[in-house]
């Protein structure tokens, strides 16, 4: 098994590494761009016969990341790599799932077309915008949640179940959210969203007893904060006592800080698939939680060829 990363986020791989024993690091290769932008990419070790997994999340510069991603599996199966498995924390493009309006593109398709074009062989990725994209590719895809990983924090909070309700900031995310509040013991209540533009949002309505309850919003991916934030405006009007956010994927694009900073919102925990910088975990209301655990543990599954199906169990325990 050998394991390489891209230049998005190391400290990611870095952390997977590390949890799969001392025996595993990373993998030297050399990623490096031509003064015209153009990426080039050389496996500084053999890995003729091996089986590679690749670690790279597609965050900003997300046009960079998935270009070096498919230049990282074109050099490794022309370097007679047995299998590559690509890793991908965050599965960018996801959004664009299918055609919401005349003359659109489904980039989650397109993205899932050049990985299998580019030769890899399985994909272990997380917390999809959809479930149906894993129907997207010809290989096997792990699909990995982390609601474990954030159930596991909220009940760290030491808050009252009973007055808890679990809050879906969209008819889309409600089966997810479902899952999250039987995990907790607590209820659900479901938003009504609008979008006039992209990265826009409307909330015109909850549906769900909130007043006087602790609401948590769980989404897959905050990027400007823009539901997340209208939404904790919209539960505030109703009347909830504390409210809470959390995600799986904290892509933060301006103005997401300043936006969260300035909400209800308590504290909105997000996991370590995208890198958050260091001065908003400490100054601002972001927590992270690592999922590095979890992938190490597919990895090492999907090496040694034991199941995986305890991964998609959203009772698992890390």
């Amino acid at each position: 098994m050998l394991l390489f990363t891209g230049r998005c986020h190391p400290q990611f791989a870095q952390a997977v590494a590390h949890e799969l024993g001392p025996d595993v690091e990373l993998g030297n290769v050399k990623c490096k761009k031509f003064a015209n932008g153009e990426i080039y990419v050389r496996y500084l070790e053999s890995v003729r016969g091996a089986e590679v997994f690749l670690i790279q999340s597609l965050c900003q510069p997300i046009n960079d990341a998935l270009m070096e991603l498919l230049i990282m599996i074109d050099a490794a199966k022309r370097a007679s790599a047995a299998d590559v498995c690509v890793v991908i924390p965050h599965f960018g493009y996801a959004r664009q799932d299918k055609k919401s309006a005349a003359r659109e593109p489904i980039t989650a398709k397109l993205v899932a077309d050049l990985l299998t074009t580019a030769g890899a062989n399985r994909i272990i990725t997380m917390d999809l915008h959809q479930g149906q994209i894993q129907g997207f590719f010809n290989m096997p895809v792990n699909h990995l949640t982390a609601l474990g990983v954030l159930a596991d924090y909220y009940r760290s909070l030491n808050l009252d179940m009973d007055q808890v309700v679990i809050v879906s900031p969209d008819v889309g995310r409600a089966k997810a959210c479902k899952k999250l509040s039987d995990m907790l013991g607590c209820s659900l209540a479901i938003m009504h969203k609008g979008r006039p533009e992209h990265n826009q949002a409307e909330i015109t309505s909850v549906i769900g007893k909130v007043r006087d309850k602790t609401c948590i919003i769980n989404d897959d991916m905050i990027d400007t904060a823009g539901s997340i934030c209208a939404g904790a405006v919209a539960l505030e009007q109703k009347g909830a006592k504390a409210i809470y956010a959390g995600a799986t994927h904290g892509i933060f694009s301006d103005p997401a800080y300043e936006r969260i900073n300035a909400s209800p919102i308590i504290e909105c925990a997000v996991t370590d698939t995208i890198p958050v910088p260091a001065e908003q975990q400490q100054q601002g209301k972001i927590k992270v939680l690592s999922v590095a655990p979890m992938f190490a543990k597919a990895i090492s599954n999907v090496y040694t060829d034991a199941s995986v199906s305890d991964l998609f169990d959203p009772d698992f325990q890390l």
